[in-house]
């Protein structure tokens, strides 16, 4: 299971509690663009430890967005609790080399403990009871965890790729449980375990983990006296996200899970994709980059030591931007996913170029290419009808009498016709173009004017147009009857 020695090998580990969350997004493209830029190995494992939250419904939605990312892996993902056992036999490997021991307090000594802790003000740490007694003062048959037995004296200290040089006291870390009185492992254990038989050499994670890796590393220490061959990764603990207000980020902020993103907002993976990498990573003024062009430049000294701020409307520019160099039957396809019954692929494919101008996302490209599928005739929106009072009915007329001696139905001659009328009739183009765009599409924005005639077709743009005439007609005479 362990890679070679030399070659850079990250792993991505969530938890399949819930979605693919934007922080833990950004940590897994962190993982694989080291990987990738260095030439070595991106692995995934799946943390499941804990069977009464994690759910296959989880797994699939955390594989889900990472595969829509355009996050793929090197090999099969491992899964921690297939691994119980191997846990379970480094644990005993330390207990009988004396870097760990039973520990047979009870819940109820626990808790009082704890309890004294608290009334003293004192940290909560386990006190070492059974740190130097012999098991044979326990009860015979008596439950009892396994715990390693850390340093008590000097202190640790991390070269963090990311936050430099951390220094903290043994002293300040309690001899942790790493097997429980039902012979399962804890976290702590697991991982170390894990990321030394996937052969990790870089452990890139949220600096929420910083803590975590004090607690860690004496496991690397011991297991290396025991066997060797147990070196300690590099680490890099990146900032947490914060929302745009500065606080912690949360689902108000946009803390939602990558398929929302995507179903939701109509974000393309691509955006996202980019957006994470700028979301405290650095190259210069540089905002766009290609996964090729990511890979590239990536590296951990461009990790910003401060958090970083989650900005939606920063996301929606950059998908616009991606949204217009999007190929256009691709966009056709997605946008026909977002709409009512099958819309035509080959027409939303061609009014693509002027539908994705100023689109930020893809709900958006499908309201605008609505009007392209409505049913005769028009349902107004307000704003529509109020342009087609008398004088934009009459103009209306105009322009019909215009547009059916038109044979010509290209936009270069659609925009000739017209503006020749708006001369004749010495008003501005925008005193047609209103009503017509009204007549048009039922709303009171739409691509160019000149587009829609093209994009519905002779016959169809012609027959919007009269049936809002012949509402007119119908409306005076019922009126006058």
């Amino acid at each position: 299971m362990a890679s070679g020695s030399g070659a850079v090998v990250t792993r991505f580990a969530p938890s399949p509690t819930g979605f693919l969350h934007i922080g833990g997004a950004r940590t897994a493209l962190f993982n694989w663009l080291y990987a990738r830029h260095h030439g070595g190995k991106a692995l995934l494992r799946i943390e499941d430890t804990d069977r009464k939250r994690s759910t296959t419904e989880a797994i699939d939605a955390i594989l889900d967005g990472l595969s829509w990312l355009g996050l793929e892996y090197d090999e099969e993902p491992v899964f921690q609790s297939h691994r119980a056992e191997r846990h379970a036999e480094v644990a005993r490997q330390l207990l009988d080399a004396g870097h760990a021991y039973k520990c047979f307090a009870t819940p109820e000594e626990l808790e009082a403990m704890r309890a004294e802790q608290r009334a003293n003000k004192q940290p909560m740490r386990y006190d070492g009871r059974w740190r130097d007694r012999d098991p044979s003062e326990a009860p015979e048959g008596a439950p009892y965890v396994i715990r390693l037995k850390t340093p008590q004296d000097g202190e640790m200290v991390i070269d963090d790729a990311v936050q430099g040089r951390v220094t903290v006291r043994n002293a300040e870390i309690d001899d942790y449980v790493l097997l429980r009185a039902d012979g399962t492992p804890t976290y702590m254990l697991a991982v170390v375990v894990d990321d030394h038989d996937m052969g990790i050499t870089h452990v890139i994670r949220g600096d929420d983990h910083l803590n975590n890796a004090f607690r860690q590393l004496p496991i690397y220490h011991a297991m290396n006296a025991i066997e060797g061959g147990w070196p300690q990764p590099v680490y890099a603990h990146i900032p947490l996200i914060h929302g745009n207000d500065g606080a912690k980020l949360s689902k108000r902020h946009g803390a939602l899970g990558a398929e929302t993103y995507r179903d939701e907002y109509g974000i393309l993976p691509e955006a996202l994709f980019n957006y994470l990498l700028r979301l405290g990573w650095g190259h210069g003024d540089r905002e766009e980059f290609t996964k090729e062009e990511a890979i590239a430049a990536f590296d951990l000294d461009g990790v910003g030591k401060s958090p970083s701020r989650f900005d939606l409307k920063k996301l929606e520019n950059l998908n616009g931007y991606y949204i217009r160099a999007a190929d256009d039957a691709r966009l056709a396809s997605l946008v026909a996913a977002r709409m009512e019954g099958e819309p035509d692929l080959a027409l939303l494919e061609k009014a693509m170029p002027q539908l994705k101008v100023r689109a930020k996302n893809l709900d958006e490209l499908a309201e605008g290419a609505a009007f392209l599928f409505h049913n005769r005739p028009l349902v107004m929106t307000d704003k529509a009808a109020a342009l087609l009072d008398a004088d934009g009915r009459a103009r209306l007329a105009r322009i019909s009498r215009a547009l059916h001696r038109e044979n010509d139905w290209t936009i270069e001659a659609l925009e000739a016709t017209t503006k020749a009328l708006a001369e004749e009739l010495e008003v501005g183009l925008g005193k047609l173009a209103q009503p017509m765009r009204a007549a048009l599409t039922g709303t009171t924005t739409s691509p160019g004017i000149f587009d829609v005639l093209v994009l519905l077709g002779r016959d169809e743009a012609l027959a919007r147009i009269d049936d809002q005439i012949d509402h007119a007609a119908a409306s005076s005479g019922a009126g006058k009857a």
